[in-house]
């Protein structure tokens, strides 16, 4: 470049610190492809086509950089609210007590709008003898409801869209709630299965896409509360 088209100052900043013009993706772009218009249309400058290669790695690798550390930083955020979930239900004296704080604090610590346990009876006939957040129901029915009738192997977690049949567990509030994440139980030797449930509006919220590492941990501690308050 002619020295008199371009001011002192500017030049001498860049003499000065040269490794600055070289780390701005703009300036050099607009460099480069200045140097290929005075080249004409019939050269082909390898040094531009690598240098554009290694451009697009650089802008993957950094993008690849922020999702690590969203994904990590999401983790750790999921991590600590199931934590915190559990140290609160630990904290209950009673099964009524431990009902209530797992239909209230639990649900706002985990951020779902609604949690529903539910146990099964050979007569399905003990509704209400453990609150409203309780459901009991036939036998069979957790089962069923997490195949949703298909022959298909009952997994610990289950995330997935709610379906016509969510209604029996959501009561008033089953037309809103869009998404679910259902945890089979193991309540012990000779007990029916239970299931507990939790419900979103956020039909993103639990998608079978997500990882269910966290809440398989809490399945199994909510477990063995269950089977000391029920022994």
């Amino acid at each position: 470049m002619n020295k008199t088209l371009m001011a002192n100052d500017l030049r001498e900043k860049i003499i000065a610190n040269p490794n600055a013009l070289l780390e701005d993706h703009d300036v050099m772009r607009a460099l480069v492809g200045a140097n290929e218009d005075s080249m004409g249309g019939n050269i082909v400058d390898l040094r531009s086509i690598a240098m554009e290669r290694l451009e697009a790695r650089f802008d993957r690798l950094e993008d690849t950089h922020r999702n690590v550390i969203a994904a990590a930083y999401d983790n750790l955020a999921g991590t600590n609210q199931v934590h915190r979930a559990i140290l609160r239900m630990m904290e209950a004296t009673t099964l009524a007590d431990f009902l209530t704080i797992l239909s209230g604090d639990v649900a706002d610590i985990l951020r779902v709008d609604t949690i529903r346990l539910v146990l099964e009876s050979e007569n399905g006939d003990d509704s209400g003898a453990f609150g409203p957040s309780v459901i009991v129901m036939p036998e069979g029915f957790v089962d069923g409801y997490l195949t949703l009738g298909r022959n298909v192997p009952v997994r610990t977690v289950t995330l997935r869209p709610t379906h016509k049949i969510s209604s029996t567990l959501y009561a008033g509030i089953g037309k809103d709630i869009q998404s679910e994440a259902c945890m089979n139980l193991d309540l012990g030797p000779d007990r029916l299965p239970g299931m507990l449930v939790m419900g979103a509006i956020d039909p993103q919220q639990f998608t079978p896409q997500q990882g269910t590492d966290l809440l398989t941990f809490f399945t199994g501690v909510f477990e063995r509360a269950m089977r000391r308050w029920l022994a």
